[in-house]
């Protein structure tokens, strides 16, 4: 669940490309991808689409424009399909207030996900009622929107802080790991893998592409090494041998209950 793969939903012959290319999730795109004219053509060929057995998650345009209500309109007589084809859920931008977050999710049909896409000062400031909406599957940040909107610079210690505040928030509220925005230069390889990685250190647990040559990288930063698999499974198997729940030794280190709990986190993360 390391890499979300956006397409433009006015580009329909890239569909089954991008379900193909190896993320987690294929988002497609009626928002920022799409040009005003062609929001209708865009919804249409999203809906058939998923109606004739492709799967994945639609960005909707953002509540309050004039595309929203009838993005979610369309979307709801989909069938949903947690594990099969069919809309997988509804990645709601520019999400600030948990009032739309539940007006979204009091349309959309039973079973179907959401991910609230903070993009924002007032985002960030509410991200944790957001995440503590019910309904919510987990947050996403929108990294480029974000630095627009306070006026700064996209850069690490720019966003160093509301990036933080989502993986806080989004622990707090019991959800998966957040999901980190995209890396805008789709040829740089080295860039995304550091902006990957920079993600996974802060704690998120997937990261958004726009590209799917970025999905193969995502998908190896977010992957435990196998030096670090070897290690967790060294651990829990010195752990069989400290049945009391104790501290012990480990090739030189403590291993205590927090230590156990990361081996085991790293072995779930594991392909």
């Amino acid at each position: 669940m390391t890499a979300w793969l956006f397409v433009p939903g006015s580009r329909p012959e890239r569909f089954d490309k991008a379900a193909a290319a190896g993320a987690a999730e294929v988002v497609l795109d009626l928002e920022d991808a799409v040009g005003g004219d062609d929001k209708g053509a865009a919804r249409e060929a999203v809906v058939a689409w998923l109606d004739a057995g492709g799967t994945g998650w639609v960005r909707v345009n953002a509540a309050g424009t004039p595309w929203h209500d009838a993005d979610l309109a369309a979307l709801a007589a989909l069938v949903v399909a947690p594990d099969a084809a069919g809309l997988r859920g509804v990645v709601l931008p520019k999400a600030e207030d948990p009032e739309d977050v539940r007006r979204v999710l009091a349309v959309l049909p039973d079973g179907a996900g959401l991910v609230p896409l903070v993009e924002s000062a007032r985002g960030v400031l509410g991200a944790a009622a957001i995440a503590a909406s019910p309904g919510v599957t987990r947050l996403a940040f929108g990294s480029v929107d974000y630095s627009l909107d306070i006026g700064a610079e996209e850069e690490p210690a720019t966003l160093a802080h509301p990036r933080s505040v989502l993986v806080v928030a989004s622990r707090a509220a019991g959800l998966a790991a957040p999901v980190d925005g995209v890396t805008t230069d789709v040829r740089d390889e080295a860039l995304v893998a550091a902006d990957a990685d920079r993600a996974r250190r802060l704690g998120f647990g997937a990261k958004l592409c726009i590209h799917p040559a970025q999905v193969p990288v995502v998908r190896r930063v977010f992957t435990p090494s196998d030096e670090d698999l070897a290690w967790a499974r060294g651990v829990l198997d010195a752990a069989g041998a400290h049945p009391t729940g104790a501290a012990f030794a480990h090739e030189g280190r403590m291993v205590d209950a927090p230590v156990l709990a990361r081996a085991r986190v790293l072995l779930d993360r594991a392909p």
